[in-house]
């Protein structure tokens, strides 16, 4: 180790491109998929940011956004002593008509709005919830504005053929389909017109969260056909849902390939040329006595710094870009088995390089000395 290390300082303009290439892939890996991630996560805001522990939708729901009228007379089904709260909850699509004109698509949300209510987002405070108790009111993103035409609180707009007035905005609650609309149900209701006694969703919360799944695997042994989830679990169906439908993942994953082909190329190719630079280096060391896997070992070892390096030099850049990104409004996550596979992938397409360059020891031998 201490004679690779050695070697790298002393050569380090010879292994500097290989250094810098790993660490693009390892960026450019973390990147793409941090803001994958973010992307999608925001197709399952209405549930990462409400307080239910347990999902009940129509049968094969295929995500948070595209829920069917069920029975309100569902909510029976979580009458069970884990459960301590029970709710109905409303979702769906519809048009918002700006008032100057034009329309735009929308997903309404309307929950329960009382101190206890499990429905709602965090984001909403008791200020918003007393505003939103008003017939036709609604919350949304202040990012949105310009998407919905409007300049200001107390703005009107029509959705669905419905007069609505804007009472407050939120923070980070953009969406990737169309503006959120944060409502109450008794709106939601009036702005979907679902069939009479009909809602889009049930929420469950259990006085122990851990027993949300114990109840969702009692419910879906039930002969009535239903959809029941732990939040979790529907957060990530939801999520794979967007992730398969909009094939969005496949071309931020070929991206990411791509920058990973292209660090691995060009590390081969640093570290082939600085071994095949160094034959006459290696030849004293074979005329010495030193065995090729000793060598090899070598190699391998000037692989691993670089990998490791390139990792380290890496690792500021992603902090400060994530940093950037979400200044800027684009989500970038970044969780620790994120990190671990960017780290390993990284490092082994480093350490694959420093195998095949080791093709350049096979003209090591002692004669090469008198040439």
């Amino acid at each position: 180790m201490s004679y690779s290390l050695a070697t790298l300082w002393y050569e380090r303009q010879r292994y500097l491109p290989g250094v810098l290439a790993v660490g693009f892939s390892c960026l450019l890996i973390a990147l793409q998929c941090g803001l994958l991630l973010g992307l999608f996560s925001i197709t399952s805001i209405p549930i990462d940011e409400s307080r239910a522990d347990i999902w009940i939708g129509h049968p094969e729901v295929p995500s948070v956004d595209l829920g069917r009228p069920i029975p309100e007379s569902w909510m029976s089904l979580l009458s069970q002593p884990e459960v301590e709260t029970i709710e109905p909850f409303m979702e769906g699509f519809g048009y918002w008509v700006k008032p100057n004109g034009g329309m735009e698509l929308v997903l309404i949300i309307g929950s329960r709005l009382g101190p206890g209510a499990i429905g709602p987002v965090r984001q909403l405070s008791a200020q918003h919830r007393m505003l939103l108790s008003e017939e036709m009111s609604v919350v949304v993103d202040e990012g949105e504005f310009s998407r919905l035409g409007i300049t200001k609180i107390g703005d009107y707009a029509e959705v669905i053929g419905r007069r609505v007035r804007v009472v407050g905005t939120v923070r980070g609650l953009k969406s990737l389909a169309g503006p959120y609309l944060f409502c109450s149900v008794e709106t939601g209701k009036a702005l979907l017109r679902p069939p009479p006694d009909q809602v889009t969703f049930i929420l469950g919360k259990c006085t122990n969260k851990a027993d949300a799944q114990k109840v969702v695997d009692r419910l879906q042994a039930y002969p009535q056909k239903i959809s029941a989830f732990t939040a979790d679990g529907f957060s990530l169906r939801s999520r794979l849902h967007w992730l398969l439908k909009t094939k969005a993942g496949i071309a931020l994953g070929l991206a990411a390939a791509l920058g990973l082909l292209v660090g691995a190329v060009v590390t081969y190719q640093t570290l082939y040329a600085a071994t095949a630079a160094s034959l006459k280096e290696y030849a004293v060391l074979r005329a010495l006595g030193i065995p090729r896997w000793r060598m090899a070992l070598t190699v391998l070892a000037q692989s691993f710094w670089v990998g490791l390096f390139g990792i380290c030099l890496a690792v500021p850049f992603i902090l400060i870009l994530a940093s950037l990104g979400n200044d800027a409004g684009a989500k970038v996550l970044l969780p620790w088995w994120l990190w671990t596979g960017a780290i390993s992938v990284t490092m082994t397409t480093a350490l694959v390089s420093g195998l095949l360059a080791l093709r350049s020891l096979r003209l090591v031998e002692p004669a090469t000395l008198l040439r």
